[in-house]
């Protein structure tokens, strides 16, 4: 049982934002993010609010706009932004040490400062890009936290721990493991014809997975952008229905 302690949580400010609600910095652990609360949000011990988790949080907040989508859902939700500059292929390239993390520590002390739901089915894990790999791979190894995954463009195509090979490794895991208590949107740009380094076509690697899934019976919903490339501003436009799924809209 994972003991947590107010000191695991450090508010460094709180400060209005350019959307409706409120953005609060606050470092978790010796982690730097971002909780984003609804402008209606109350403190209750009656209030429970759907929660969403960003991986590359500032990307999110200011390239993307989550904040402004997120004021516009229908589901207040809480939203986590997580900082993944220091280190990023080291934590959300399928390395079993991060998704602890995730799920032991910052997941934790977040429902101990902040209202918000215990129930995996209302829990989002969402990212791009290895963020998109991340969310996926956090979701499988701790399926009793996190129960949605949005993946936008995910980097499927690499392997275990940071490898390049053998690759599509988490496909591989979910292909020979029994069906988990998850969902998922994943979206990727029809232009992501690009090879990467092993030599898998990006967006072949979305439609293996995207196979594997539904021959598992998976709640889904799997999208190709029309003319997509690998960038933010196709991840910008495809984010509210992304959110939208995940928050049961």
């Amino acid at each position: 049982m994972t003991v947590i302690r107010t000191a695991l949580i450090a508010l460094c400010s709180v400060s209005a934002f350019a959307a409706q609600g409120n953005l609060e910095h606050a470092t978790i652990a010796g982690r730097r993010v971002s909780v984003y609360t609804p402008a209606a949000y109350t403190a209750s011990k009656t209030a429970t609010y759907d929660l969403i988790v960003f991986f590359d949080g500032d990307s999110y907040l200011e390239e993307l706009d989550a904040a402004k989508v997120l004021d516009a859902s229908p589901r207040p939700m809480v939203a986590v932004t997580v900082d993944n500059s220091a280190d990023r292929l080291g934590e959300l390239a399928n390395h079993r040490k991060f998704a602890d993390f995730m799920a032991t520590e910052l997941i934790p002390a977040i429902r101990a400062r902040w209202r918000v739901t215990h129930d995996p089915a209302r829990t989002t894990l969402a990212g791009y890009s290895a963020g998109g790999l991340g969310a996926a791979y956090v979701a499988f190894r701790h399926p009793e936290v996190f129960g949605n995954v949005l993946s936008q463009s995910g980097a499927f195509w690499r392997g275990n721990e940071g490898a390049s090979t053998p690759g599509e490794w988490l496909t591989e895991q979910f292909r020979r493991s029994p069906r988990l208590p998850l969902r998922f949107y994943i979206e990727v740009g029809a232009g992501e014809t690009h090879r990467v380094v092993n030599g898998v076509v990006f967006i072949e690697a979305n439609r293996r997975l995207r196979d594997v899934l539904r021959a598992k019976g998976y709640p889904m919903q799997y999208v190709e952008v029309p003319g997509a490339k690998h960038e933010p501003g196709h991840w910008k436009s495809a984010l509210p229905a992304g959110i939208a799924y995940c928050s049961g809209h």
